[in-house]
């Protein structure tokens, strides 16, 4: 709106009735986020400044649509705006996205989150996988010192899919085979002692040494002492790395070895996941690495506010990574 215009209009506000000055202030309520949300989504991209296409640093103004600005590359010549290459491209209600990350930091479902903000369940649905899309990525680098490293299972889950190759199963079912085989999921999680937390969904059945040298090598620092269970694949691993290795062999009740080894943190953090998890009943395996980045940052902040999350589901990591 241009300066005439805005100044006729605050000059007709005093002809407004009780009701119309009502509908005005919901509909400025309603805005209020918006702004805030395209400051954040500017801010985040000018501390990168590249062109999504093609990666160049140099670029200029090319109008604004939808409230946010575009910019046209100067070395391909392609336009595009802050959201361009990420999640969150072409997601509409900006002006409800701190709300709904309020909502994924207090872990609401996606009824609740829905019922929170007034939108259908299945948009909060698709948001949830959008915003945490890029949250995945949002891990340290390396773990440091004494790590403890352990995997636990769940059962392989086709939620939500229309075709299936077996019997659905209802609230999760049991599986047909004893012990650990195909029908499971494993989770690998390692833990450093400063609470740093890395965690791999590594397919169906127990874990190979393939699996650790595909995971858990590229992690570990090299003054890290790896604490396991009596799990040998852990141990040839180990040799074959040549890391240094302690075994809490749990399976004759041994809890600590040496005084000072163990894998209780990583254990614990294996019941608050599997805790946490129980509020959604059931998650597709699909989207595990998700709800695996949603439980490790609310795990590692507990003061976590929307504007990081943003932060974070852009590609950002400034809040939530710590070496």
């Amino acid at each position: 709106m241009k300066a005439p215009e805005f100044l006729e209009f605050i000059s007709e506000i005093n002809q407004l009735d009780h009701h119309q000055r009502t509908v005005l202030t919901k509909a400025l309520d309603q805005l209020e986020d918006e702004p805030k949300v395209f400051d954040l989504i500017e801010t985040i991209f000018d501390s990168k400044g590249k062109c999504p296409h093609c990666s160049h640093t140099e670029s200029h103004r090319h109008g604004i649509k939808d409230g946010l600005q575009r910019y046209r590359c100067k070395a391909c010549k392609k336009t595009f705006n802050a959201l361009t290459g990420t999640p969150l491209a072409h997601l509409r209600l900006k002006s409800k996205w701190l709300d709904y990350l309020g909502a994924i930091a207090e872990s609401l479902t996606v009824r609740q989150a829905a019922k929170e903000i007034n939108v259908h369940r299945n948009t909060t649905f698709r948001w949830r996988h959008r915003f945490l899309s890029w949250i995945q990525q949002d891990r340290p680098s390396a773990l440091h010192g004494i790590t403890e490293a352990d995997e636990t299972y769940l059962l392989e889950s086709h939620k939500g899919e229309r075709h299936l190759n077996r019997q659905p199963r209802k609230r999760g079912g049991c599986a047909t085979k004893r012990g650990i085989s195909d029908e499971q999921i494993c989770i690998l999680i390692a833990r450093d002692r400063s609470k740093q937390t890395v965690d791999f969904v590594t397919g169906n059945g127990p874990i190979s040494k393939i699996v650790l040298d595909t995971h858990l090598k590229p992690i570990l620092d090299q003054d890290a002492l790896l604490v396991s269970d009596g799990n040998p694949t852990y141990g040839a691993f180990c040799k074959a790395e040549k890391v240094s290795h302690e075994i809490v062999n749990m399976s004759q009740g041994q809890r600590v070895t040496k005084g000072a080894y163990h894998i209780q943190n990583v254990n614990a953090y294996h019941h608050r996941f599997k805790s946490w998890l129980d509020r959604f009943h059931g998650v597709a395996t699909k989207y595990l690495p998700n709800y695996l980045a949603w439980c490790r940052i609310m795990d590692r902040n507990h003061n976590l506010t929307p504007e990081q999350l943003l932060h974070s589901a852009l590609g950002d990591f400034q809040y939530l990574t710590v070496t």
